[in-house]
C-alpha cells in the first residue's frame, strides 16, 4: 500500500473522487427518471433538453421547463390534488342526481347521468397525457361504477316492468362489453378488462335463472362461462382463476344433484354435467402444461358423474366399489406416453385419491370385523361365536381391498418407487384376512383360512428383499396372530389349536437362518410368548388351582436354560421371554404359600443351571435371591421368629469359603467372597429386628454390623464395609425413631420446615465441596475390592 503521495495529500483526492462519483450517480438518477416519464405520456416525441452543469446533474425540464427533483417521480401534490376532485365530483353528481332526482324530467335525469359517466369515463384520457396513470385508474374505476349506477337507474325508471333477473343478464354482458371496449382503447388501464371479465361471469347464470329456474341450467351456464374463461386465459393468464371458480361451482351443483338423485334416470343429467366439467378440465391440461390441476379435477368429476348414475341400484359398499373401478383406467394414465405429461399426472393422482378412498372406506369395514372378537374377553371359553357370521356386503368390501391392493402392486412397479408395494402388502392383508369373516364362513374355516393369511404374512417377513415390505409384513402377522389368538378363546379346543399352530409357526420362523435378526428375534419371542399361553391353558384345563399352574410355566424358562448357546442370534431377546414366563409364574403361584415356597426355589435352580455358563455368571445372583426368598418364604410358613438359628449355620462355611477364595485368587471381588456369606445372615436379622419390640436382638445385631463394618474398612474391602455400614444405620434410625417422632411432636411446627431450609441452604451453599466430596467418596470405594 505504499504511494508516492503524503497520506494527507492522498486522502484529499481521495475525497474529491468520491465527491465527483455521488455527483454522476445523482445526475444518472435524474437523467433516468426523466426519461422514464418522458416515455409514459402517449403520442409523445423525444424533447430537447438543456443540460445545467455536469457536477450539480440536476436536468431541466422536457421543453424549457424549469427543472425539477428527485422528488419528481413520486405522487405529486398536483396528482393528489386531481384524484380530489374527480371523485369530489362524482360524489357531487351522484348527491345531485339523488336530491334532485324527482324535480327533473326524464330528458334531465338523462342529460345528467350521461353527463357525469361521460365527465367519468372521459377524464382518464386527459390523466394519461399528463402522465397521470394513477389518477387515471382512480378516476376510471368511478367511472365504471357510474356505468352500473346508469343501468340500474334505466331500470328502476324507464324498464320498471322487465323481469329483474334477465336485466341484470342483459346489463352483465353490455357492461362487460363495453368495459371492454373502454379497455382495448386505453391499453395503459389496468382495470378496465379484469372489470370486464368479472362482469361477464354474471350474464350467462343470471340469463339461465331468468330463462329456467333451478340449479341444472344454473349449472350448465356456469360451466359454459368457466369454458369462455378458459378459452380466453390461454392468452390472459389471470382469467385461469374465475375460470376456475365458475367450474368449481358447476361441478359442486353436478355433485349435489348426483348425490341427491332418487334414481338412476334422475342421476343421468348431473352425470352430464360433470362429464362436461371432465372434458373442460381435461382440455385445459391438454393445453396448458402447467395445468395439472384442472385435469384431476376433471378426472375426479367423471368418476362422480359415472359413478352416481349407479349409486341409487347399489348398496353403498358396492357403490365404492363401481367408483373404484372407473378410477383404474385413471392410474393406467400414467403409462401412456401420448397424453401430454399435464394429463398424465393429473389423471393418475385422481385415481390415486379414489383408490385411496375407497381403500379406507373398506378398511374401517375391515377393522370392526377385527375388533368385534374383542367380546370373547368377556367370557373366555363360552362358545358364543355363531357357527356362521352373519351375510352382509363383506363381498363388495373384500374386492375393494384386493383391487386397492392390486392397484397399489401395480403403481409401484410403474412409478419404481417402493411405497405403494408397502401400502399393497398391507390392504391385500386386510382383504384377504377379513374375507372369511365377512363372507360368512364357517368358524373352523374362518381359523384355518386366518392362520394361512397370517403364515403368510410371516414367511414374506422372513424371505422379502425389501425392508418396508419386511416391516409391513411383520407388523400384519403380529396383528393377524394377536387377533386369531383372540378369537381363539371362544373355546378350549380353538386355543390349544390355534395357539399350538402359532407357536410351531413362529418357532419355525425364528430357526430361518437367511431371515433378517430383528424378524427372527420377533418369531422367537411369539414362539416363547405362546408356549406359555398353551401352558397356562393346560393348567386351566387341568381344574387345578391357580398356583399350581406356575409349576408348568417354569418349564418355558427351564427350557430356554437348557438350550443356551444354541439359540444363537435369537438368544437374549428369547432369554428376556423367559424370563417374563418365569416372572408370570411367581406371579400365580402367590396364592398359597406352599408353592410360593416351592416355585422360587424351582426358578432360582434354573437360574443357577444358566449361570453355570460362563457369559451368564450374572444370573447366579438371582439364583441366590431366589433360593433365599424361598426358604424364607418357607420359614414364615413355619412360624420361625430366630431366623439366626438358620443363617449362621449358613454365613460360617459361606465366608470360609470365601477366604479360601480370596487366598487363592486376591484379585477376586469381595461381593462374590463374602457378599452372599454376609447378606444370608445380616439382611434377615435386620427383617427380624425391626419387628422386634426388644433391646437385646437390636443390640447383638448392631455390635456385629460395627465389627464387619471395620473389618472391612481395616482390610479395604468393599462388600463388609458396605453391607455393615448399611445395617449399622438402618439398626441406628430403628432405635431413634421413636425418640425421633417424640422430639418432633414436642417441637413447633414451623421449625422442622425451618430446619430442613436451612439444611439446604448449607448444602446448596457449599455444592461444589459436597460434589467434590462425594466424588472423592465414590473413588475411594471403587478403589476397595
Amino acid at each position: 500500500m505504499n504511494t508516492p503521495l503524503p497520506p494527507a495529500e492522498e486522502l484529499a483526492l481521495i475525497d474529491r473522487e468520491l465527491a465527483q462519483l455521488d455527483a454522476r450517480r445523482l445526475y444518472l438518477l435524474s437523467r433516468r427518471d426523466w426519461l422514464l416519464r418522458l416515455l409514459l405520456q402517449p403520442g409523445s416525441g423525444p424533447a430537447p433538453v438543456r443540460w445545467g452543469p455536469a457536477v450539480s446533474g440536476v436536468p431541466a425540464g422536457p421543453a424549457g421547463t424549469p427543472g425539477t427533483s428527485k422528488e419528481a417521480s413520486a405522487p405529486s401534490a398536483q396528482n393528489v390534488l386531481l384524484t380530489l376532485g374527480a371523485v369530489l365530483l362524482a360524489v357531487a353528481a351522484l348527491a345531485f342526481t339523488l336530491v334532485s332526482w324527482g324535480s327533473m324530467g326524464i330528458a334531465g335525469r338523462s342529460a345528467v347521468l350521461a353527463a357525469v359517466t361521460a365527465a367519468a369515463l372521459g377524464a382518464p384520457l386527459l390523466l394519461l397525457r399528463r402522465g397521470l396513470r394513477s389518477t387515471a385508474e382512480s378516476v376510471a374505476a368511478v367511472g365504471l361504477l357510474l356505468t352500473v349506477l346508469d343501468a340500474y337507474a334505466l331500470h328502476a325508471v324507464g324498464m320498471p316492468d322487465v323481469n329483474g333477473t334477465g336485466y341484470a343478464a342483459g346489463a352483465a354482458a353490455v357492461l362487460a362489453t363495453a368495459w371492454a371496449a373502454y379497455g382495448s382503447g386505453l391499453r395503459t388501464l389496468r382495470l378496465p378488462l379484469p372489470a370486464a371479465v368479472s362482469a361477464a361471469q354474471f350474464a350467462l347464470p343470471l340469463a339461465a335463472l331468468a330463462v329456467r329456474p333451478g340449479p341444472q341450467a344454473l349449472g350448465w351456464a356456469l360451466l359454459a362461462t368457466a369454458a369462455l374463461d378458459a378459452a380466453l386465459a390461454l392468452r390472459v393468464r389471470w382469467a385461469a382463476i374465475p375460470a376456475a371458480v365458475s367450474a368449481a361451482g358447476a361441478l359442486l351443483i353436478g355433485v349435489a344433484q348426483s348425490w341427491s338423485a332418487g334414481s338412476a334416470a334422475a342421476a343421468v343429467a348431473p352425470a352430464a354435467l360433470l362429464l362436461a366439467g371432465a372434458a373442460l378440465g381435461v382440455a385445459g391440461a391438454w393445453r396448458e402444461p402447467r395445468a395439472s390441476a384442472a385435469a384431476l379435477v376433471g378426472a375426479l368429476a367423471a368418476v362422480a358423474g359415472l359413478g352416481g348414475v349407479v349409486r341409487p341400484v347399489l348398496d353403498p359398499a358396492w357403490t365404492v366399489l363401481a367408483h373404484l373401478l372407473l378410477a383404474l383406467p385413471l392410474l393406467a394414465a400414467v403409462r401412456v406416453p401420448a397424453l401430454p405429461a399435464a394429463v398424465r399426472r393429473g389423471s393418475a393422482r385422481a385415481g390415486a385419491a379414489v383408490a385411496a378412498l375407497a381403500a379406507l372406506s373398506a378398511g374401517a369395514a375391515a377393522a370392526t370385523a377385527l375388533v368385534a372378537r374383542l367380546r370373547v374377553l368377556g367370557e373366555v371359553w363360552a362358545a358364543t361365536t355363531p357357527d356362521r357370521e352373519p351375510y352382509g356386503p363383506g363381498a363388495a368390501v373384500v374386492l375393494i381391498l384386493l383391487i386397492a391392493a392390486g392397484a397399489a402392486r401395480w403403481t409401484g412397479r410403474a412409478l419404481s418407487r417402493p411405497e405403494p408395494t408397502v401400502v399393497a402388502v398391507v390392504l391385500a392383508w386386510a382383504g384377504l384376512f377379513t374375507a372369511p369373516v365377512l363372507l360368512g364362513f364357517p368358524v373352523g374355516a374362518v381359523f384355518a383360512a386366518q392362520l394361512a393369511v397370517a403364515g403368510a404374512a410371516g414367511v414374506l417377513a422372513l424371505r422379502s428383499p425389501e425392508r418396508g415390505v419386511r416391516i409391513a409384513a411383520a407388523v400384519c402377522a403380529l396383528v393377524g396372530a394377536a387377533n386369531v389368538s383372540l378369537g381363539a378363546l371362544d373355546g378350549r379346543t380353538a386355543t390349544f389349536a390355534v395357539w399350538g399352530l402359532l407357536g410351531v409357526g413362529c418357532a419355525a420362523g425364528a430357526a430361518y437362518g437367511p431371515a433378517p435378526r430383528p424378524v427372527r428375534s420377533g418369531a422367537a419371542v411369539c414362539a416363547v410368548g405362546y408356549a406359555t399361553g398353551v401352558l397356562v391353558a393346560a393348567g386351566a384345563v387341568s381344574d387345578l388351582a391357580v398356583a399350581w399352574w406356575a409349576l408348568p410355566v417354569l418349564a418355558v424358562p427351564a427350557l430356554v436354560a437348557a438350550l443356551g448357546p444354541r439359540l444363537g442370534e435369537v438368544r437374549l431377546p428369547v432369554e428376556i421371554a423367559a424370563a417374563v414366563a418365569g416372572v408370570l409364574a411367581l406371579g400365580l403361584s402367590a396364592g398359597r404359600a406352599g408353592t410360593l415356597a416351592l416355585v422360587p426355589a424351582l426358578a432360582g435352580v434354573v437360574c443357577a443351571g444358566a449361570a453355570v455358563r460362563p457369559e451368564r455368571r450374572v444370573l447366579g445372583w438371582a439364583a441366590g435371591a431366589l433360593l433365599a426368598a424361598a426358604t424364607w418364604v418357607r420359614l414364615a410358613e413355619a412360624g420361625v421368629s430366630a431366623p439366626e438359628a438358620y443363617t449362621l449355620p449358613v454365613t460360617v462355611p459361606a465366608l470360609v469359603v470365601g477366604l479360601l477364595r480370596r487366598r487363592r485368587d486376591p484379585q477376586a471381588s469381595s461381593w462374590t467372597a463374602y457378599g452372599p456369606g454376609l447378606a444370608a445372615t445380616l439382611l434377615p436379622s435386620l427383617l427380624a429386628a425391626w419387628g422386634d419390640p426388644g433391646w437385646m436382638r437390636p443390640l447383638l445385631l448392631g455390635v456385629a454390623a460395627l465389627v464387619v463394618t471395620l473389618l472391612g474398612a481395616r482390610r479395604r474391602l468393599q462388600a463388609p464395609l458396605l453391607l455393615g455400614g448399611a445395617v449399622l444405620a438402618a439398626v441406628a434410625v430403628h432405635e431413634l425413631a421413636p425418640y425421633v417422632v417424640q422430639v418432633a411432636g414436642a417441637l413447633p411446627r414451623w421449625v422442622p420446615p425451618a430446619l430442613a431450609g436451612l439444611l439446604l441452604l448449607a448444602v446448596g451453599a457449599t455444592y461444589e465441596r459436597r460434589l467434590r466430596d462425594a466424588r472423592r467418596l465414590r473413588a475411594a470405594i471403587g478403589r476397595l475390592r
